[in-house]
């Protein structure tokens, strides 16, 4: 068994100054690494709170700017379709008046029917343009009588002033003759006398004569003209004997028949009538080869339609069948009632399947020369100022524009003036949005 000795003092006193040398070293170290860190922490985080501060200030201010979708107009396609309402006319309809009286004999075509230029409709008994004719071919016929005897006159006149001129000759040599022997005495002066009585008689019956060729002569004119006037009078009643047969104008069909056999008519067109006789039409005819589509366009396309620009035309009754139309004249002037221009297009129809009267859409394809915007209908504010839309401008203020709207697609509006293109629009402006209201602008992506 080992005995230990107990420490002096001496050893005692170095070991206590050692172990408290180790002691505060430790906590300096401590306290220089907790200085240390602290610091780190100190430099990471003092820049952060700052840009927080500083994001929460900007989204602050932000939270008062009201945000708005904004969007840009876009230009409408150079060629646009435009369907248009129509009104199927005929080319040619027309309706038929008796132009002799009479009693209707007979009628050969009905309603539906399809006739020909010429053809023979109906036809009238008249016996008082058969006398009419028959009377008037008897004045035509004296009075050419008349014409023949008033140039046979005339005949005569003249036969008759050639003979007294060849006697006023002969009156007149004679007188010369015997006035030249009185100067040298060979004959009495009585003689002479004599000689140029018979000379002054014979110049007062070529006078004579000559006033009766003046009268036979205006005998012959008048005997013409009354001639040609008996003429033109039985050319007339031959004429109006001649509408005793109603033909047709022109080829079509018969749209309307209102008489029968046995009606007693009138000449005329139906503006007088009596109580004895009926002028209404008779027939009603109307070309179907050719028909007209009556179309109202919009003002603000009319400049784009051209003379012989061609269109679809399509009925409802007739569902798969397109008719090619041409526009053929307008009316040159806009409708002030409807600000529209009447334009008339053509179309073929030879198997007749439109027919006049129908209902018609007409699809033209249109290059426009000055193609519009188009922007959404959300976009447009309708007030007592017109028709606007709220823009957003650099300084990104709201700014109302007035605009002219143009064709109407449902969604979208056409605008025919008031942008340029380069605007910024709110997509759906409200009544918070007032003039000069400071906003943020967000692009909305189509």
């Amino acid at each position: 068994m080992d005995f230990q000795y107990p420490p002096s003092p001496d050893s005692q006193q170095e070991t206590t100054p050692k172990k408290q040398r180790r002691g505060i070293g430790g906590i300096g170290w401590a306290a220089l690494g907790i200085v240390f860190f602290g610091s780190l922490l100190l430099i990471g985080i003092l820049p952060r709170l700052g840009q927080r501060s500083e994001l929460q200030a900007a989204v602050k201010e932000a939270s008062t700017i009201p945000s708005v979708n904004v969007i840009t107009p876009r230009r409408a396609a150079a060629t646009t379709n435009l369907e248009l309402p129509g009104s199927v006319v005929a080319l040619n309809q027309t309706t038929i008046y008796a132009r002799s009286t009479g009693y209707l004999r007979r009628w050969y075509a009905d309603i539906g029917d399809r006739v020909r230029s010429g053809q023979l409709l109906a036809e009238i008994d008249s016996p008082d343009t058969d006398q009419q004719v028959l009377q008037a071919k008897a004045e035509l016929v004296q009075a050419q009588a008349n014409v023949l005897q008033s140039r046979a006159s005339l005949a005569k006149g003249v036969s008759d002033l050639k003979q007294a001129r060849a006697n006023l000759a002969i009156a007149r040599l004679s007188w010369e003759r015997w006035n030249v022997l009185v100067k040298q005495g060979a004959v009495a002066q009585q003689d002479a006398d004599t000689k140029y009585a018979t000379y002054q008689a014979n110049l007062a019956n070529v006078e004579a004569a000559q006033n009766t060729i003046n009268s036979d002569s205006a005998n012959v004119k008048a005997a013409q003209a009354n001639a040609y006037a008996s003429l033109a009078n039985f050319q007339r009643n031959t004429v109006l004997q001649s509408y005793k047969k109603v033909t047709a104008p022109f080829a079509g069909v018969i749209t309307a028949r209102n008489v029968n056999t046995g009606v007693l008519i009138s000449a005329g067109n139906g503006n007088t009538s009596t109580s004895n006789t009926t002028n209404t039409s008779l027939y009603t005819i109307a070309a179907y080869d050719k028909l007209n589509v009556n179309v109202n366009v919009p003002q603000s396309l009319s400049q784009s339609l051209k003379t012989a620009q061609t269109a679809q035309i399509k009925v409802t009754e007739l569902p798969q069948r397109v008719f090619k139309g041409k526009v053929v004249r307008t009316s040159n002037a806009i409708d002030p009632n409807t600000r529209t221009l009447l334009t008339q297009l053509e179309v073929q129809n030879f198997d007749a399947m439109l027919r006049p009267g129908m209902y018609a859409t007409v699809k033209f394809a249109i290059d426009r020369i000055n193609t519009p915007f188009v922007v959404p209908d959300s976009a447009l504010v309708v007030n007592a100022g017109g028709t606007q839309v709220a823009t957003v401008t650099k300084d990104q203020t709201v700014h109302y524009q007035k605009v002219a709207v143009g064709r109407d697609y449902g969604t979208e509006v056409e605008i025919t003036s008031g942008l340029t293109g380069d605007e910024s629009l709110i997509a759906t402006p409200t009544v918070d949005e007032t003039e000069g209201l400071h906003v943020q602008p967000v692009l909305q992506i189509k």
